[in-house]
């Protein structure tokens, strides 16, 4: 799991990477750790079946609705003004339900790449998209095609989608 998340936090980190994510995110209804996933899967060889499409969407479903949803609207109701909570103290508090947030796609994360056996061998970049598109699918009826195309493009402009292993 820890190649997933590091490759994951680089990648998030990078140029326009967390802003694409975001827009999918907030705009089309698609969950990032998933997505990100499906890229770091075909960093690592691992073309995504249906199946193991469907049972990534099926974990992220339970992720989001049971723990990393909740916290997060807890997160973006508190970040706002509140009368009579002192603005520090509501601070403190907003940064642990944000690590309680990033602890839960962690742990998302962990159950994600259990799924699959990176072979090291990176796949090319057609795939790359068919496994985003795949993973979009299960998750929702609608598939943002171009926005994830974008996300696809700036992962592998900034060399996310060759395998380099840690």
């Amino acid at each position: 799991m820890s190649n997933f998340w590091n490759w994951a936090v680089k990648a998030y980190a990078a140029e326009s990477v967390a802003g694409l994510c975001l827009d999918l995110q907030d705009m089309h209804g698609q969950n990032v750790p998933l997505l990100l996933f499906s890229q770091w899967a075909a960093s690592v060889g691992v073309a995504l079946d249906e199946e193991t499409a469907e049972a990534a969407a099926d974990i992220s479903r339970a992720w989001a609705h049971h723990v990393v949803g909740p916290l997060r609207a807890i997160r973006r109701q508190i970040k706002g003004p509140i009368g009579d909570i002192e603005p520090d103290a509501k601070h403190r508090v907003r940064e642990q339900v944000k690590s309680a947030e990033l602890l839960g796609e962690r742990e998302q994360m962990a159950a994600l790449s259990a799924l699959i056996s990176p072979t090291g061998q990176a796949l090319a970049f057609q795939q790359a998209k068919d496994n985003l598109v795949r993973v979009a699918r299960a998750w929702a009826p609608v598939v943002p095609r171009n926005p994830l195309h974008a996300l696809s493009d700036a992962l592998s402009e900034r060399g996310f989608l060759s395998y380099t292993p840690e």
